[in-house]
């Protein structure tokens, strides 16, 4: 696991209440939800106090079985999940509104923030009834696009490129999707937020970004904090790709007997296996990533070799999007 470090420079404090156990209470804004926290996330967006739609709680967490044999352990039921890293913490979302947070001994609020905005966030999102993608997300003008990919295949990297042309990020890493409106699939917007490794961060250089240092040895890319290019509001999904490496930056449509197989592979959920899909949610995701496949369709986004051709991918996405046809 890659830990998080302390930010150089912070965003403006988040608005606070006092919880009746004196922690102090912050209030955030991510994924359509107001989000009122007693870990410190900085990385969020403040807000003004008011009843959250999700709660999280420091406190103890009595994980149902024994986790002390690995270095991680889960555990799936109806209405609670339990996620634990023996190194960071443990993390039981109860009912889609509330995660309580047990810290393992020393390990203070950015090193909780990593798996609490990522896995953890990703599966309290789920709980909600979205479709929640591993990917990333880009906002250009009224429409956007989807970056999925293997790890290393370039999502965060084609993000930044496109936000350095002057495009917007909606989210990197967790990408939720409100499939409300089936003929109208929204993005919502995460948080300003990108996660480069060293070499793209050179080659890309987002003067509009506050860059946390790397200061634990596990970690193989730094934290970008936008101060600008960030799209704060949901927008329809245009177009989702599937990142591979390739001799030139070219775009081209897969099959539908394709397309299913990769929004199937690249939800979050699906990271953790059937167990985290008991009964009648299987079905239910694969209804949800039917009906993405089905209305939006997937392409295949050939990358080319080299971050200094970065920009031919951007080039494509643009004109694929200007062309109007999927």
């Amino acid at each position: 696991m890659n830990l998080p470090v302390a930010s150089l420079a912070r965003p403006a404090p988040a608005a606070e209440t006092m919880t009746p156990s004196g922690r102090v209470r912050h209030f955030y804004k991510a994924y359509g939800l107001v989000i009122g926290s007693e870990v410190a996330l900085p990385e969020l967006e403040p807000t003004a106090p008011a009843a959250p739609d999700l709660e999280i709680a420091v406190g103890p967490v009595d994980f149902p079985d024994d986790a002390s044999q690995g270095a991680t352990a889960f555990r799936f039921e109806p209405m609670r999940q339990y996620l634990a890293w023996r190194a960071v913490g443990t993390f039981m979302i109860s009912g889609a509104k509330r995660i309580d947070v047990d810290p393992a001994p020393g390990i203070d609020d950015p090193l909780l923030a990593f798996p609490l905005l990522g896995p953890v966030m990703a599966l309290a999102l789920h709980q909600r009834g979205l479709l929640v993608l591993h990917a990333s997300a880009i906002a250009v003008g009224g429409e956007s696009v989807i970056f999925l990919g293997n790890k290393g295949a370039g999502k965060s990297t084609t993000a930044g490129a496109m936000i350095r042309a002057g495009h917007r990020l909606l989210t990197d890493d967790v990408v939720a999707l409100d499939l409300s409106d089936p003929d109208r699939p929204m993005i919502l917007p995460g948080f300003p937020q990108l996660k480069l490794a060293a070499d793209a961060a050179g080659a890309i250089r987002l003067e509009q970004a506050d860059v946390r240092p790397q200061v634990h040895p596990q970690i193989d890319k730094a934290q970008h904090r936008l101060r600008d290019g960030f799209a704060a509001e949901a927008v329809p999904v245009s177009r989702i790709y599937v990142l591979e490496r390739s001799g030139r930056a070219a775009i081209s449509p897969l099959a539908g007997a394709i397309a299913l197989p990769a929004i199937i592979k690249f939800s979050y959920i699906t990271r953790f296996g059937r167990q985290a899909l008991p009964g009648d949610l299987a079905a239910a995701h694969l209804r949800q990533c039917a009906r993405i496949a089905g209305r939006i369709g997937v392409s295949r986004l050939e990358m080319p070799a080299g971050l200094a051709r970065i920009d031919e991918a951007v080039a494509a996405i643009e004109a694929d999007l200007a062309s109007g046809t999927r």
